[in-house]
């Protein structure tokens, strides 16, 4: 009975755990859409983050969207099931379970101005502009210059300073 105790334990720690990582996420996220400038400067429509797969990240995003902006524009969230329903975001963040779909997702995108952000080791080297890594128990993220260069997406020298270049 003890050791079932401990399991249970340990599983709930843990979950709670990645929770925080995923509210955290969140709040990088928000800083990015601070100190990444997007070309055309478009300030009438949306601002919108899409989730590509299932991910414990969409409640925070949600929750960030209904009190946050960016700049004057409202944040929105949508969810893709797959790469072809992707369409229309600044921001997709793809799930670990969508990881596979990266190329195929550079591929749709090649000449959008969408910044992929991805949460597997290898993934920033792979094609996307930001990838969520843990460093030293803690949360951190590659900066991929390459494929912001290729989004067209200029990142303030501030945000380049917490990144692990790529």
């Amino acid at each position: 009975m003890r050791k079932l105790f401990f399991i249970l334990t340990f599983l709930f720690v843990g979950l709670a755990v990645q929770a925080q990582n995923y509210q955290l996420h969140s709040v990088y996220i928000y800083s990015f859409i601070r100190y990444i400038q997007w070309p055309g400067g478009d300030t009438s429509s949306d601002f919108v983050i899409g989730v590509l797969g299932d991910s414990p990240l969409i409640p925070h995003l949600q929750k960030m969207a209904e009190v946050k902006k960016a700049g004057n524009r409202t944040i929105v969230i949508k969810k893709f099931n797959s790469v072809n329903e992707v369409a229309n975001s600044d921001i997709l963040f793809m799930s670990k379970e969508s990881g596979n779909q990266l190329q195929g997702l550079l591929s749709k995108l090649k000449n959008k101005n969408t910044m992929i952000i991805t949460e597997e080791e290898g993934m920033g080297k792979e094609g996307s502009n930001i990838n969520f890594v843990i460093r030293n128990g803690k949360l951190a993220f590659e900066l991929n210059r390459a494929a912001m260069d290729r989004a067209d997406l200029k990142v303030s020298t501030e945000l380049t300073r917490l990144a692990i270049i790529i």
